[in-house]
């Protein structure tokens, strides 16, 4: 069976494919085979229809930037639109290795940054993924120590981002190269970047270990409020009219091709979920922090939600605009190669589903085809 499987996808994808390639498209089969039910369709695009999966496995953050998932799931609005299929989830501290579970099979969907989306569809050759929503804009700083107060100060100073190569690991270093100092991926240059579980880079910057971090919310809320950080660095303020993709939905490609009505579902789910926030945040605000205490142990003060839920908004646009200057940032900073993003959107079911609601189709950048 798995020769019969290789032999098809070898077929498809291109001739430089490293070996590892091979395994992780097995693995994605294999896995296929053993969490979902029904025959292999075509593309969501095609408007083929399929039997819903068995099981959708879901990767997210227990971050604010990740309030559409954390709401979908706590609120029931992915399980009451996903129907008899089985959701489970798994939580990730930062985009990269959430990336390597889907590159490995491990997982079917995931709310992601874009570095890391774009990270992963480069490395399989932008065989792996698509995006098909988008989830959170904005919620992203770099807070440092109060006498910190311009970017020269930071020559020789050591800061934080949750993982060499995600989204804000990406914008620190970008910010930085703009502004003249270095970062470089090898850890040498001007400023010191620590990757780091963002509840380390918390301690450490408490206990002066660290001069700042490049953190998503809650994080910074909490950098700011419980160890006395400043804001040196809102990222809505580099951004054309403060929008930025800070969290997207990508799904793997051969789930999205063996169940786009799977797909379509948790598509409904996340517009239902967003729509619920966006109607009650102050409901939604109390239901997020009851959820963080109940994945991370800790819950926020109300001061720390408030602000947090204020840095961002829920929207289902995955704001496509941006996402070649994310890719750009990455190969700037020496993370990433130049890779050509057409392909990397599948909007269709979730301009289906916001037409069926009576809203505007949402823009793929003309990042949609070949």
């Amino acid at each position: 069976m798995i020769r019969r499987a290789f032999s098809a996808v070898a077929a498809t994808v291109a001739a430089g494919w490293l070996i590892v390639s091979v395994v992780i498209v097995i693995a994605a089969y294999v896995s296929t085979t053993d969490h979902s039910s029904g025959s292999v369709t075509t593309s969501a695009a095609a408007g083929t229809t399929s039997t819903a999966a068995g099981e959708l496995r879901l990767g997210y953050f227990a971050n604010v930037t990740h309030a559409t998932a954390v709401v979908g799931v706590a609120h029931g609005d992915f399980a009451k639109a996903l129907g008899t299929t089985k959701l489970t989830t798994q939580i990730y501290n930062a985009g990269p290795a959430e990336m390597t579970a889907l590159l490995g099979g491990q997982l079917d969907a995931a709310y992601v940054g874009p570095s890391s989306a774009l990270s992963a569809y480069a490395q399989s050759h932008g065989q792996a993924l698509r995006i098909v929503a988008g989830a959170t804009s904005g919620g992203a700083e770099l807070v440092v120590r109060p006498g910190i107060t311009s970017v020269a100060d930071l020559k020789g100073k050591t800061l934080a981002t949750p993982q060499k190569g995600n989204t804000q690991d990406v914008a620190l270093r970008a910010w930085l190269k703009q502004n003249g100092l270095t970062a470089n991926p090898d850890g040498t240059g001007d400023v010191s970047v620590n990757p780091q579980d963002n509840a380390a880079t918390l301690d450490q910057f408490k206990a002066g270990h660290i001069d700042g971090a490049w953190l998503p919310e809650p994080w910074a809320s909490r950098m700011v409020a419980e160890a006395g950080a400043k804001v040196l660095v809102d990222e809505r303020s580099l951004w054309p009219g403060g929008q930025f993709a800070t969290t997207n939905l990508v799904v793997s490609t051969d789930f999205l091709a063996a169940h786009p009505d799977t797909v379509k579902a948790l598509i409904d789910g996340q517009i239902a979920a967003n729509s619920w926030i966006t109607a009650n945040p102050a409901a939604a605000q109390t239901l997020v922090n009851d959820q963080l205490k109940a994945l991370t142990g800790k819950a926020l003060t109300d001061a720390e939600i408030a602000r947090a839920f204020s840095e961002q908004t829920v929207t289902d646009d995955p704001l496509a605009a941006t996402l070649q200057t994310s890719m750009d940032h990455a190969v700037a900073t020496g993370l990433l190669k130049q890779t050509d993003l057409h392909g990397i959107f599948d909007l269709t079911l979730l301009n289906t589903e916001l037409a069926r609601d009576g809203r505007a189709a949402v823009s793929d950048a003309g990042l949609s085809s070949k």
